[in-house]
């Protein structure tokens, strides 16, 4: 431990409501962002209010430490970032204040999204919108000048902002636009006087290098700023990338949503025809105008078939316009003018595909919102790199520049995407580089010098709504030559000390776009890990600081499964029904997101953590924050492996350390199962006693308050069903080896008979194999790798039996099938029956779906008049499968299926039955749980166990997995009536 780190983390402690963390795994974490570069901070502050802010000012300013704001992380240009102080406003400071007629007050960590969300229902909109309003804060909004889309009509950021309030880099919070009783009037007027006296005597300077663009964010927006001579400081602050001052709260206008909205997308065979066409649509009043190109649009048909219908793969750029409009009348004219003026009348658009309802219009938007997490998707080692991505040009000056572009990449042989607002000429240029290597950056400052010359002759800037942070601020002196005096000047009325973002929008002595580039290597043979590498160091072998791997992966798979991670920030969404990341929904700070767990691996393999940090309890405490569900491995734009990740961190602490006394009894919770049932009425008896469940939860860490299911009165597999069974058949056709899971074994042996019987009724002869174990997947999720292989080594040796004699493996529970299909992989390095059985590997609702659709499975089907919520569980969406048992359900006469679409259960697995998870637990799945409550829903429906646990724990209806429910529509198990109000279950 650094003493220094300790010793200013004790300080701030004790002068913080807030939190600090200092243990160099958490700190790491917030060493990036979205952006390509790294720099570890000394320690993080998260406040909770106004007053930790100022104090940690305070302090920092005393000790001549640098103060880094950060919101979501989600920034392009390396702006929240630094080896000083970061404070995380993202994590406390993210309460709506209040929402009046025009206005709304909110705190630095609002969420974009979920302050229009509010604002929606009442019918009005905070109109800037970037990119990632589903995890940008309105902190970050503001220190950047975000814009977006809409700019035609809302402008940006600084065209909203009405007050702010700020802390100064003595510690003083003010408040900007507040008036003369405002807190710190006097000190807000001093500033102001020594802002307007600066503007005043370098007017002629401010006003002869601002730029021509319609948007900039690119150094201190001084003219901008000016009003009948004296400066508006709130406006002042917008866009200053927290270098003059630290927003903690703002009150922001908003506007009423408009009544008709609509979008045409207009095709064209070149991008210079659609670079063209936008001085045609300027005069029609677009809302939103935006360019992409041939690249995007390809990425886009192979990702959504939906796409390959309405653009033409000849299409080389499309122009996506929207109109807002008070009727209907008013909006069909408006977007007939504007395919007439350019299609027909200019003859530039080669065709045009006009939304016709809502569905229509979001797949257009979609189109466009998608465009970095599509660019994220391409797999390889070049990566769609940020750096040049914020270029604005006057609208008049597009052409030109975008021949020039073109001209430049292929002089350079580097191909690139383009997106953009055209309607105000900013353009998002991402070149696809492999910045890991020095070639990379070098690539991309030359592609940076001469793309950006062109952009100062025509008048625009390299900074649109991005902000400056490290990308830009080493060419800010080429954009504003004697201005930047101006800006250092201004800085040092601000920030006398320098402790404010230093770096950033102010050039750094020396500073270069190649310093503090991000690690994504294992170090050299004898080079020590630094978060930048001087270009042309000369390669040596790697070496990797983790000591050994415990799954079935190199070291430089491992690397780049952790460098696939581009920080972008989607795991940090808390979208409705968004199923990335449960645990972050519930627990939104850095350390939950997926991201985080990435960031902590690729530190590991690159050596900026010590070699043992894997062994440490602050890794473990972070690793644990994954549930293994898998949602972030699908939802990723990159689709980076955490979960593999983390079991691999989790493997390597638990052989340093062992797995803890409740953890170790939850991975062998198939053991204790075997246990109880040997005296199934006894321990039925024991979960219904209060004092008994006390007993458990100071025991095995199980929650007292959590309902478990009864079990049965003997396990499946000991019952003459199972026993019928356990010989191969030699029935001809379908035939299946039933994997069974714990749950149905030991509790829920009515589902395993009803899988029996439904596949008999179909016949399909079944095999159950002798000897087979638990599936393991509690002590894959616990990270107990050794023991998890033991059990998977038996089970594929079992299964790859019944494969090689023709059959399909098939389980009820998703978690097994995942396994089988997944986890054992990652155990048994290069195992051939492995593989096999995971390529013979079905979900029973699978299999039975897989016989309709060949027009095998029985359809006398008896009606069951029962209103049914179903829920997706987790491990089924791994499964990539679809749902094919709620397409099982659909085909039951007067049974009528309403999806759940609100996210997690937050059970999963057995994370929810630990005491310390207990309440987390529920409150991850509360969306889903209080539907179930309030819907008028004769059943619950999932396929996950655990799942079914937590539904039966919160809602008074009866869940059950689907074939059962087919079970009971054959007539093979008794009908509706007898599931009663709840499923059997032990006292609560």
């Amino acid at each position: 431990m650094d003493p220094d780190r300790q010793r200013v983390a004790e300080d701030l402690r004790g002068l913080l409501s807030g939190e600090v963390l200092w243990e160099p795994a958490l700190v790491q974490l917030y060493a990036s962002d979205a952006s390509s570069y790294e720099a570890c901070p000394l320690v993080v502050v998260r406040p909770r209010v106004s007053a930790d802010v100022a104090a940690t000012l305070r302090y920092a300013t005393d000790q001549g430490l640098a103060v880094h704001a950060r919101g979501a992380g989600s920034g392009l240009a390396g702006g929240a970032i630094g080896e000083g102080i970061v404070v995380d406003f993202s994590r406390f400071m993210r309460r709506i204040v209040s929402i009046d007629s025009d206005h709304a007050t909110v705190q630095a960590g609002v969420v974009h999204a979920d302050l229009n969300r509010e604002l929606a229902r009442s019918g009005r909109v905070f109109g800037p919108d970037p990119a990632m309003t589903h995890v940008t804060t309105m902190g970050g909004v503001l220190s950047v000048d975000a814009s977006g889309s809409h700019w035609p009509v809302y402008g940006s950021a600084r065209r909203q902002v009405r007050r702010l309030k700020v802390v100064l880099a003595d510690g003083e919070l003010v408040e900007l636009g507040g008036g003369p009783d405002a807190a710190g009037a006097r000190r807000v007027e001093q500033l102001s006087s020594a802002a307007g006296e600066l503007c005043k005597r370098r007017r002629d300077v401010i006003q002869t290098h601002r730029s021509k663009a319609l948007v900039d964010s690119s150094g201190y927006a001084l003219a901008a700023s000016l009003e009948g001579g004296r400066v508006d400081l709130a406006k002042l602050l917008v866009g200053s990338e927290g270098t003059l001052g630290l927003i903690t709260e703002a009150t922001v206008a908003t506007q009423p949503l408009p009544p008709r909205r609509g979008s045409t997308l207009l095709l064209f065979d070149s991008l210079e025809k659609a670079a063209r066409a936008v001085e045609w649509l300027l005069p029609l009043g677009p809302a939103a105008c935006d360019l992409m190109d041939r690249r995007h649009l390809s990425l886009a048909r192979e990702t959504d078939v939906r796409y390959e219908l309405i653009i033409p793969a000849a299409a080389e750029a499309v122009l996506l316009v929207e109109h807002f409009a008070d009727s209907t009348a008013e909006l069909d004219d408006k977007l007939e003018r504007t395919v007439r003026v350019v299609r027909d009348e200019q003859n530039l658009a080669a065709g045009c595909y006009t939304a016709t309802d809502a569905d229509d219009a979001d797949l257009l938007w979609n189109l466009a919102q998608r465009f970095v997490s599509t660019l994220h998707g391409v797999k390889g080692v070049r990566r769609a790199a940020p750096g040049i991505e914020d270029i604005a040009v006057p609208p008049a000056a597009l052409p030109v520049f975008l021949r020039h572009l073109q001209d430049t990449l292929k002089r350079q042989q580097v191909t690139a995407s383009l997106f953009g607002h055209a309607g105000h000429g900013q353009l998002h240029i991402r070149p696809l580089l492999d910045l890991a290597r020095p070639e990379g950056v070098r690539r991309l400052e030359q592609l940076a010098e001469e793309l950006y010359e062109k952009v100062w002759l025509l008048g625009g800037t390299i900074s649109g709504e991005h902000g400056d942070g490290l990308s830009r601020t080493p060419y800010l002196t080429g954009q504003h030559g004697p201005l930047m005096n101006v800006f250092r000047e201004l800085k040092r009325i601000f920030d006398p000390a320098g402790v404010l973002n230093p770096g950033k929008i102010v050039p750094a002595p020396g500073g270069r776009v190649s310093h503090s580039v991000r690690r994504v290597d294992p170090p050299a043979a004898g080079v020590a890990a630094t978060p930048s590498r001087p270009l042309g160091l000369k390669k040596k072998p790697p070496t990797l600081p983790i000591a050994q791997l415990e799954l079935s992966w190199t070291p430089a798979e491992l690397a780049q499964t952790a460098r696939a991670c581009n920080g972008c920030g989607a795991c940090r969404s808390r979208e409705p029904g968004a199923r990335m990341c449960p645990i972050f929904h519930y627990a939104p700070r850095e350390e939950s997101s997926p991201r985080a767990k990435a960031n902590m691996m690729r530190a590991a393999v690159t050596g900026l953590l010590p070699p043992d940090a894997l062994a440490t309890d602050a890794v473990r405490r972070v690793a644990d924050l994954c549930v293994n569900c898998h949602m972030c491995r699908l939802d990723c734009p990159t689709k980076v492996d955490v979960p593999k990740l983390m079991l691999e961190a989790k493997a390597a602490h638990v052989k340093a350390n062992g797995l803890a006394p409740h953890d170790w009894w939850l991975s062998r919770i198939d053991l204790v199962c075997r246990w109880a049932s040997r005296a199934p009425r006894l321990a039925n008896a024991a979960l219904g006693s209060r004092r008994f469940r006390w007993l458990l939860e100071k025991t095995l860490g199980l929650a007292q308050g959590r309902r478990m299911p009864a079990m049965a009165g003997r396990p499946f597999l000991q019952q003459p069903t199972a026993r019928r069974f356990r010989k191969p058949t030699s029935v001809g056709g379908d035939k299946v080896a039933y994997f069974v899971d714990t749950f149905a074994n030991y509790f829920d042996d009515g589902l395993a008979d009803a899988v029996v019987r439904v596949l008999e009724h179909n016949g399909v002869g079944v095999y159950i194999p002798a000897g087979q174990s638990h599936s393991a997947m509690p002590m894959i999720t616990q990270g107990a790798a050794e023991a998890a292989r033991r059990v998977a080594s038996r089970n594929v040796e079992r299964l790859a039996d019944a494969v090689r004699r023709g059959y399909t493996i098939i389980a009820s529970e998703p978690s097994a099938v995942l396994a089988l299909t997944h986890e054992y992989l990652h155990l048994l390095d290069g195992d051939d029956d492995a593989e096999l059985v995971a390529a013979n590997t079905q979900d029973a609702n699978q299999f039975l779906w897989n016989l309709h659709k060949r027009g095998r499975l029985k359809l006398d089907f008896k009606p069951l008049p029962v209103r049914v919520a179903h829920h997706t569980p987790c491990h089924l969406r791994a499964l990539e499968v679809g749902g094919p048992g709620a397409n099982l359900l659909r085909l039951i006469p007067e049974l009528r299926l309403v999806p759940l679409e609100k996210g997690c259960s937050g059970m999963a697995g057995t994370y929810g039955l630990q005491r310390k998870n207990y309440r987390s637990s529920l409150r991850a799945g509360l969306p889903l749980l209080s539907e179930l409550r309030t819907g008028d829903y004769g059943l619950g429906a999932t396929e996950c166990s655990t799942c079914r646990i937590q539904m039966e724990q919160a809602a008074p209806q009866p869940t059950l997995h689907p074939v059962k429910l087919v079970a009971m529509s054959y007539g093979l198990l008794p009908g509706l009536a007898a599931a009663g109000p709840r499923t059997k279950m032990g006292a609560g």
